[in-house]
């Protein structure tokens, strides 16, 4: 976190992230190669990407607005300039633009920030599982007709998960009522409640659906 004494500053506005559709045309601001400031124009071309390779939590914007190196940090705006995205990374072979950006969206941005000036760091919600995607296969041997949602591969015993009742093989589809299509989008879910509350997570087990309530820990810092 920055703090100045400057005043009269001038300020962005930020925008609903979550409302963002594939096809809304963006515009990045930055500076690429130290060139100056520059804005760039293009689409969100895909939301929620994740397994990007850069960090464990993962839930990026995607867009063919010209992002290089210097963007990262940036502004990414709708049309009416209202921040949406924080500029993040690229995928390049050659180190400059090839259409695919990143950026993480503002409502993310802005509870992390949140957090770092309400604690001083970020608090990360935690169930003490281990967990794979369902694929067609593993979907199949359950007698289930769509691969969604994470199969619990092993429950750490006294945590959160296991003081719930929640076993191995348990197939998790959904928490609080917001359906999960796979393993990834399980651990933003997560990581984005608040420790200490408790959440209702929906399993499929012995091909029936159960509501578990789950008081939510705190995920262990990484070593």
């Amino acid at each position: 976190m920055l703090k100045t004494d400057l005043q009269d500053l001038p300020v962005i506005t930020f925008g609903q992230s979550q409302q963002v559709k594939i096809g809304d045309v963006v515009l990045a601001v930055g500076n690429p190669f130290g060139v100056g400031q520059s804005v760039t124009m293009g689409i969100v071309s895909a939301l929620s990407r994740s397994r990007v390779g850069i960090n464990t939590f993962e839930d990026f914007i995607q867009t063919d607005a010209a992002i290089n190196p210097g963007n990262s940090g940036g502004a990414l705006t709708d049309t009416s300039g209202n921040l949406i995205g924080i500029n993040t990374a690229i995928y390049s072979r050659s180190g400059g633009s090839l259409g695919i950006g990143f950026a993480i969206p503002v409502h993310i941005a802005k509870q992390i920030m949140e957090q770092i000036v309400q604690t001083g760091g970020v608090t990360r919600g935690w169930l003490g599982v281990s967990m794979q995607d369902m694929t067609q296969e593993l979907a199949e041997s359950f007698g289930l007709e769509q691969p969604n949602g994470a199969l619990i591969a092993s429950v750490l015993k006294d945590g959160p998960a296991d003081k719930a009742g929640i076993r191995a093989g348990d197939i998790l589809i959904a928490i609080s009522g917001k359906p999960l299509k796979n393993s990834s989008e399980m651990l933003n879910v997560v990581a984005a409640l608040a420790p200490g509350e408790t959440a209702t997570v929906t399993v499929i087990r012995n091909k029936q659906e159960k509501s578990i309530p789950i008081k939510v820990g705190v995920r262990p810092k990484q070593k």
